[in-house]
């Protein structure tokens, strides 16, 4: 799996509804994904994928269990008979991440359980690939000012009268009553690392926010709760805080993406 699916899943991953398909902007998990290498098919039903779909936005979050190696994407689409164009505008994996734009067309059919896509034909190490997907539906209802795609424009960390800026480069999306974030950063030695997490979330009120983490790159808070403060900025703007339990804050300040 290693030497095909981070490279598909890198440059490719990511579909959306058509809507001659009537598949809506909703939150997807992935139930598989096969390779065709021209001559077998080989099927993976462990690497853990999630994707959620906006109005205008996609992104999709992923981690292999054999390696835990993370990757994720995110970028506007667009759809039409059946195929899907997505446009990405950032997508890492592991320690290698790219902001040069790409777009990509995948073929989009509708499913009991929600959609397949596929990509007929990619190109890995000169050799020829045709990759399948199928995802289940997870999508609620639920509304909430938060709905949509969001850049972080600034995060750091307060503690006591110190506040040190960290230098992130992170995607936060919500909807249909789920979320998910994507992010890289760089260690004391200059190293990339790409850190993903996605789950469920109540929005309480105004400014109470609580995610339910399914799964995540961190243990510490794989399948746990976190609490959250949150400022609205209008429509286009928001602040998020989270108190840790050694008093110090974390604090990301977001804005909206828009086509």
């Amino acid at each position: 799996m290693k030497s095909i699916i981070p490279f598909v899943l890198l440059a490719l991953l990511s579909c959306n509804n058509a809507k001659e398909t009537m598949l809506m902007p909703g939150a997807y998990n992935m139930l598989s994904s096969s390779v065709f290498d021209g001559e077998k098919d080989t099927t993976y039903t462990t690497l853990k994928e999630f994707k959620i779909f906006t109005y205008d936005y996609m992104m999709y979050v992923n981690i292999s269990p054999a390696d835990s190696v993370s990757r994720f994407g995110i970028g506007a689409y667009s759809a039409n008979s059946g195929k899907v164009i997505e446009s990405i505008i950032y997508g890492a994996t592991d320690s290698a991440a790219s902001s040069n734009p790409a777009s990509f067309t995948l073929v989009i059919e509708k499913t009991d359980k929600g959609y397949k896509q596929v990509i007929p034909e990619l190109v890995s190490r000169g050799k020829k690939y045709r990759l399948t997907e199928d995802y289940e539906t997870v999508s609620t209802a639920v509304k909430t000012p938060l709905d949509g795609a969001w850049k972080q424009t600034k995060s750091y960390r307060i503690k006591g009268m110190d506040t040190v800026i960290q230098n992130v480069t992170q995607f936060k999306t919500f909807f249909a009553g789920h979320f998910m974030f994507g992010h890289t950063y760089k260690d004391s030695i200059n190293r990339l690392h790409t850190g993903i997490g996605y789950g469920t979330f109540e929005f309480n009120g105004k400014d109470k926010l609580k995610e339910h983490v399914e799964t995540t790159t961190y243990y510490q808070i794989r399948g746990k709760d976190v609490d959250i403060d949150i400022e609205m900025n209008g429509t286009d703007a928001y602040k998020q805080t989270i108190t840790n339990t050694d008093g110090t804050k974390d604090v990301e300040e977001y804005q909206l993406l828009k086509k």
